[in-house]
């Protein structure tokens, strides 16, 4: 039974904890026509008025050596900023030397949490270039109340490259990294954001005695996993997810049923098409995250300058609700938490923190799950194709799930059930033209369509608060091969369209709704050109819309909506 004072209270609470579930993530570059930087439409991360406490994590950390992958840093707490805090933002400024490089992934942790997850554009020939991005990580706070080491990594290499790379790549990456803590405005009479109360990374032992930053699966069956003994009194939980595609499955949206993966010549990959990560609680289904169709640079680095593809620079988490295994992490037993990643055709390069959310006014939290629909994926494969020597048609993979995974908790103040409901949508379809004889790839046009819609229902005496996560993130690959006066022997034209939107209602009375938009169309083929659209807007009246757009490499348009304060 809820009590009468928290009839009103506990939805505004869950309220805030639900708008702050899309980890907000920004870029801002010199968006200067006629150059070659790195440029993105990102916006900043939106800041409050007041004066930030600023503390710097590191200055000139030096990138060129395998030896460098891994630099460590102190981080303590601003002493004139004590927490609790308005917002709290990370920046990251990097810089390359012109020269040659592959595309490198970089990454930063707090006490082995991740707070930055990323890759880094190929160098400019003879510039020095430079890019920035930034996070909000306000609910991270917890990690940030004390004294802590934290990690940046970075592999890199240059003489110390196995050969032939270690006589050409001369590209060295400089890194500078700080945190800005903005206070809560005084006599504002505005509440401090609701924060988790928890912060606990996944952690995969190493042969060292430490932890893989990141953790790598090489296989379906490989897991990040950990055991934790938690407090008895956990009221939410959620996992923030990163599932990065790397060697084999770099492109895994292009990849072929099994049967088929001896004519993928170019991407050489099999599995299909279909990959999510997958999480589980005790070895038992508990939600899932779609793998976001990344494109790094080095594929192909003509394509990408100056503009990058979607989130290339940063990856935006994606949050998975445990909320319904609330009672369960509760009963003082130690719980397993696991990510694997479906289909996983070697490897993936994955990080997981959970957040949680204590109730504050009892010891132990009691309840239990009552629903779990949720089953492993089957995805379907079909192909039309034709021919001997030469191998035409198409090949389609589809996937369609409906799941609902249910629980509640008995509070301090009341009972309150959390409903989750799953409508997944995955398909995609490949048309081939493949020279078999010779193993050459003529055409490959490969579609890519997945999306994710979780209905979230809060239930308590005060009534029901819904809210509705739609995540789409489509993307269209189209290679010709061979094409000799192409740079690399090949062309390619890519275009995304990342969607999130976020609708909040409480019983038939809408609350919130927010919309991102971040569409990326780029081509090598000559005359190479590319363009962005980044729009988001919510309920508050908080909108942003910038375009820009290269040709030959160059920036050539950038909207006026790109200005920000």
């Amino acid at each position: 039974m809820i009590s009468p004072r928290c009839f009103f209270v506990a939805p505004v609470l869950a309220l805030l904890s639900i708008l702050a579930t899309s980890p907000a993530a920004g870029q801002s570059t010199l968006r200067e026509i006629g150059t070659q930087f790195t440029v993105t439409a990102e916006p900043l991360v939106p800041r409050p008025a007041e004066k930030p406490c600023l503390v710097h994590l590191f200055s000139n950390f030096q990138f060129a050596f395998f030896a460098d992958t891994d630099q460590t840093f102190e981080f303590g707490p601003p002493a004139d900023c004590p927490g609790p805090w308005q917002k709290v933002v990370l920046e990251v400024n990097f810089s390359e030397n012109g020269g040659i490089q592959f595309d490198r992934t970089a990454s930063l942790y707090l006490a082995n949490a991740n707070l930055y997850f990323g890759t880094t554009p190929e160098p400019l020939q003879t510039l020095n270039n430079i890019w920035h991005v930034e996070r909000d990580v306000t609910d991270y706070s917890p990690l940030f109340a004390t004294a802590q080491q934290g990690t940046m990594v970075l592999q890199n290499c240059t003489t110390d490259c196995p050969p032939p790379y270690n006589t050409f790549l001369n590209g060295i990456f400089s890194v500078n990294a700080d945190l800005q803590f903005y206070p809560l405005q005084k006599n504002s009479g505005k509440p401090a954001p609701e924060t988790p109360d928890l912060v606990l990374p996944l952690e995969q032992p190493n042969s060292s005695g430490g932890v893989s930053l990141p953790a790598l699966l090489s296989s379906p069956t490989q897991q990040l996993t950990t055991t934790f003994s938690l407090p008895t009194n956990v009221e939410r939980a959620y996992l923030d997810v990163v599932s990065q595609s790397q060697s084999d499955d770099e492109q895994w949206y292009a990849c072929f049923p099994n049967n088929l993966s001896a004519i993928n010549e170019l991407f050489g990959c099999g599995n299909t098409d279909f990959r999510e990560t997958e999480v589980s609680i005790d070895g038992n289904a508990a939600g899932i995250a779609p793998v976001s169709p990344w494109v790094f640079t080095g594929f192909l680095p003509d394509q990408w300058v100056p503009i990058p593809a979607a989130q290339t620079l940063e990856f935006v988490p994606y949050r998975v609700n445990l909320t319904p295994f609330a009672a369960l992490l509760s009963d003082g037993q130690p719980h397993t938490v696991a990510m694997s990643v479906f289909n996983d055709d070697d490897y993936f390069s994955v990080t997981g923190s959970l957040l949680l959310f204590l109730d504050k006014g009892s010891r132990q939290v009691t309840g239990a799950l009552t629903t779990d629909t949720l089953t492993a994926p089957s995805p379907v494969a079909t192909d039309n194709l034709h021919g001997t020597t030469t191998v035409t048609g198409t090949i389609g993979v589809t996937q369609d799930r409906n799941f609902t995974i249910a629980g509640y908790v008995s509070t301090s103040h009341g009972t309150i059930e959390t409903s989750i409901a799953g409508l997944q949508r995955f398909s995609s379809t490949s048309t081939i033209d493949f020279n078999i004889a010779t193993d050459d790839p003529l055409d490959q046009n490969t579609s890519v369509e997945n999306s994710l819609l979780t209905t979230t229902t809060v239930s308590s005496l005060a009534g029901s608060l819904v809210t509705q996560d739609y995540f789409s993130f489509p993307i269209t690959v189209d290679v010709t091969y061979p094409v000799d006066s192409a740079i690399f022997g090949l062309t390619v034209a890519t275009a995304q369209n990342y969607q999130a939107d976020k609708v909040v209602s409480l019983g038939p009375v809408p609350l919130y709704f927010s919309s991102v938009t971040n569409t990326v169309n780029s081509t090598d083929v000559s005359p190479a050109s590319s363009s962005q659209q980044y729009s988001s807007f919510d309920s508050t009246g908080a909108a942003y819309h910038c375009q820009i757009a290269s040709a030959n490499n160059v920036l050539t348009t950038v909207s006026r909506g790109c200005r920000q304060p």
